[in-house]
This record gives structure tokens, C-alpha cells and sequence, in this order.
């Protein structure tokens, strides 16, 4: 059974605090939820997600004084994993394969991916505000629907409608030009 945020966002507090027994609860319990994340993202690339799971668990651990007690612990650690992965995808110059149905891409420079961020922002703005949300934490936070669905009081198959009809006209928009 896999701890939920609650618990991760205790033991992380606990562990800020001192205490070396949460601490190991917490970091066996991220490992299992970053393969799931990479395993996603890396498509087939069983080296290269391992590799990420060290780096983020690692980062994870240098940048624990950045973690703001009063906010929620998983969207923190999807953040640093997400920057970790664009950072070793782009050292090791590979293609990154999106959702199914998506082109591969190549990681932008950081000034293209701050464009790209400025761009999705607005196109999900012009989006009802519950596709706009199902969207942003399923597909750019890296959230599972379950724990969208949890996290906004919604069904699940609540999220993956939102979800749907969000992309279907976010693709229409951006096939006519907006």
C-alpha cells in the first residue's frame, strides 16, 4: 500500500525536524511513486529512469530546506522531478515521447520552455477552469486520476471527461490557430 500525501507531507515534516526513522519511511516511499512517474515519461528507457528516481531522491535530499511545511509535499517533489528529467533528457539529447497519440520532442532550451510554459498557461485559460485544472495536474504536475480525482472532490471518471474534452478542444484551438 502506498502512502498517500498526508503521510508523505508527515514524515517529510518529521524528518525537517530530526527524526531519522521518517526520514527512511519517506525515501522508500518516493521510490516506487518516481518509477511510476518516469516509467511514464521514459518509455522503455529502464537505465535512464533509475537514473532519474537517484538524481530526484537526491535532489530531493539537498533541497530539503526548500520544502514549505504549510503546502501540499507531492506537487513539490513532481517539480523536481519533472526539472530532472527535462535536465537529463537534454544532457543525454534524447526524444521525449509524450502522451500517445503525440509527436516526440526534443527538451527546449530553457528560454523555449519558458515560451512553451507562457503558452499552455493561456491556452489552459481560455479552457472551463475544471478542464483547465484536470489537465494541469494530470499532465503537467504528473498526478495519477485517482489522486486528481481525490484532490478536487471529483469521480474519477470526472477527471478523465475533463481531461478529454479539454485536449479535444485545446487541439481544435491550436489547429486553428487559436
Amino acid at each position: 500500500m502506498r502512502a498517500g500525501e498526508e503521510q508523505l507531507q508527515a514524515w517529510m515534516i518529521a524528518a525537517l525536524d530530526g527524526s531519522r526513522v521518517d526520514y527512511g519511511h519517506l525515501l522508500g516511499a518516493l521510490a516506487p511513486l518516481l518509477r511510476d512517474y518516469f516509467r511514464h515519461r521514459s518509455r522503455g528507457r529502464d537505465a535512464d529512469m533509475e537514473d532519474l528516481v537517484q538524481e530526484t531522491l537526491i535532489a530531493v535530499h539537498t533541497r530539503r530546506a526548500t520544502y514549505d511545511r504549510s503546502r501540499s509535499f507531492t506537487p513539490w517533489l513532481y517539480a523536481i522531478a519533472r526539472y530532472k528529467m527535462i535536465d537529463h533528457f537534454r544532457r543525454a539529447r534524447h526524444l521525449v515521447q509524450l502522451d500517445a497519440g503525440e509527436q516526440s520532442i526534443s527538451i527546449p532550451s530553457f528560454a523555449e520552455a519558458s515560451d512553451a510554459r507562457l503558452d499552455v498557461e493561456e491556452l489552459l485559460a481560455g479552457l472551463p477552469s475544471k478542464q483547465a485544472r484536470a489537465i494541469r495536474s494530470t499532465h503537467i504536475e504528473g498526478r495519477s486520476v485517482a489522486e486528481t480525482a481525490s484532490a478536487q472532490g471529483i469521480g474519477q471518471s470526472d477527471v478523465k471527461i475533463s481531461v478529454h474534452r479539454g485536449l479535444k478542444a485545446l487541439r481544435r484551438r491550436v489547429m486553428e490557430g487559436r
